[in-house]
């Protein structure tokens, strides 16, 4: 009987080759890496990356990164250029071209028109002796001793060194422009890293006639009222001053129950709890979502400086944001 194969050997062989090659690349991030640096972040105007095949995917994924991290790129298909898509270079645009071989023909026709532009060009390569490598104003060596396909023609080594040194441009440009998270949130606005850097308290919160409140002399049965009727299983007290000075939550009502206590005769500031803990409009909502976590508890009442109540907000209205 024949022996199956061995699919974790096979995937195993893959990745320790494909590691190796990687372990290889940091040494050819040199003076030409400094250079391609130096001259992305002297342009004035966008990195166009371009690539075919193969090199055309990780192009688009490089372009995405970069774009995402402070860099702006957008990925042009070579074959497209020589058709109309040259129209998108300008002069004060760098061109990034990814080609292992450095020979890549849709590569080869448009850099005449590139030169001729005065654009400057960035080649990642594996052939630094290539006729894309001899244009080029800085050449990042990408060029691997085996593809990690058993007949050493798919490209894959190759593609997984040129995506990381396409990272490794990315973060040193990233860190060199002091990019922060708030940066980065402002180009990912949709996803959940987004709303959990911009949202503010002050996004999330009840404002104005939805806050439950009532004052120190409503009975507990008004407290019970405008809670249910605002719905954040909750309502504030406030003293004289119009200060926060306590708050009535669901449990707390169960407890009082349980003590036998007269709904309609008791007043809220006899059972109310003293100081209750706030937040503030400009923090950020993920920050209170993790306060509420510490604290085990489902909700805020939001104050200014004078403890005067500008907002509330609960643990549903953050889930509802996407902030949870």
């Amino acid at each position: 009987m024949t022996k199956p194969p061995s699919f974790r050997q096979f995937g195993s062989a893959v990745i320790e080759l494909e590691a190796k090659a990687l372990a290889s690349l940091a040494k050819h991030v040199d003076d030409q890496f400094t250079r391609a640096c130096e001259i992305i972040r002297a342009s004035q105007g966008r990195v166009i990356v371009s690539g075919m095949g193969k090199s055309g995917h990780i192009g688009g994924k490089i372009a995405a990164t970069l774009a995402s991290t402070g860099t702006p790129a957008f990925f042009v298909h070579p074959g497209e250029a020589s058709h109309g898509d040259l129209g998108m270079i300008t002069p004060v645009d760098v061109v990034l071209a990814i080609s292992n071989s450095g020979e890549t023909a849709e590569i080869l026709t448009i850099l005449p028109i590139i030169k001729r532009l005065g654009v400057k060009l960035i080649a990642l390569t594996g052939n630094t002796q290539s006729s894309l490598a001899k244009q080029a104003d800085a050449v990042l060596y990408v060029g691997v001793e085996k593809e990690a396909c058993p007949l050493n023609l798919a490209p894959t080594s190759s593609t997984t060194v040129t995506l990381a040194m396409g990272d490794a441009l990315a973060v040193a440009l990233f860190k060199s422009r002091g990019f922060t998270e708030e940066d980065f949130a402002r180009a990912h606005p949709g996803g959940q890293l987004g709303r959990r850097l911009l949202l503010y308290v002050s996004d999330v919160m009840h404002t104005g006639k939805d806050i439950p409140l009532v004052t120190e002399e409503a009975s507990l049965r008004e407290a019970l009222i405008e809670m249910t009727g605002k719905g954040l299983g909750m309502t504030g007290i406030t003293d004289k001053q119009g200060r926060l000075s306590g708050i009535l939550t669901d449990g707390d009502l169960r407890r009082i129950l349980n003590r036998g206590v007269d709904v309609h005769t008791a007043k809220v500031s006899e059972v109310m709890t003293p100081n209750p803990k706030t937040t503030r409009a400009d923090r950020l909502a993920a920050e209170t979502v993790e306060l509420m976590r510490s604290l085990k508890i489902n909700g805020f009442f939001v104050v200014d400086n004078d403890k005067r109540v500008v907002g509330a907000l609960n643990m549903h209205d953050l889930l509802r944001a996407g902030v949870v």
